[in-house]
């Protein structure tokens, strides 16, 4: 199981949606990707405070650590880019595998896109988005996940027949 993993890796297998995979490696992708991202968003939580700084007189202009902040943020946003694209070309092949449209490979992606941007706004605009607008789609996001994981990680290939595209 770990050699088929490794070869998939080698081969740098989150590169393209093309090609069939089984459930025990779209598990083993998807738990690798999310590890990455878990690391990187502690990380960012533990940096994020310093992303805030007033202007005094006092101060100089040039704060190290806030600088090093926005360059961690820079980093981090184009990972979780990366993430979501990899995961996208993962899940494709997945649904390819069980013969379902690759389409809905982006359920998730787009999911965790939409609740961070969710997350993002409301504090700002908190008299017009209310909270309950975020915990509704932080719901469509579980259930994307949810539904994504049970699908693609457990469920059997469904046999194709002649007619259907595919094969």
């Amino acid at each position: 199981m770990q050699k088929r993993l490794a070869e998939f890796l080698a081969q740098f297998g989150f590169r393209t949606d093309a090609g069939l995979i089984d459930a025990w490696t779209w598990r083993a992708g998807f738990g690798f990707l999310t590890v990455i991202l878990i690391v990187l968003t502690t990380i960012w939580r533990l940096v994020e405070p310093y992303a805030y700084r007033e202007l005094t007189p006092q101060s100089s202009l040039i704060d190290w650590r806030t600088l090093a902040t926005f360059i961690y943020l820079l980093f981090y946003s184009l990972g979780v880019i990366f993430i979501g694209i990899s995961l996208y070309n993962l899940s494709a092949k997945r649904l390819r595998t069980r013969g379902l449209p690759t389409g809905l490979a982006g359920l998730v992606p787009l999911g965790a896109l939409f609740s961070g941007a969710a997350h993002w706004l409301q504090p700002r605009v908190s008299e017009d988005l209310s909270h309950w607008y975020v915990v509704g789609v932080d719901a469509l996001l579980v259930g994307a996940v949810v539904w994504t994981v049970l699908e693609l990680g457990f469920r059997e290939p469904r046999a194709l027949t002649p007619a259907e595209p595919g094969v």
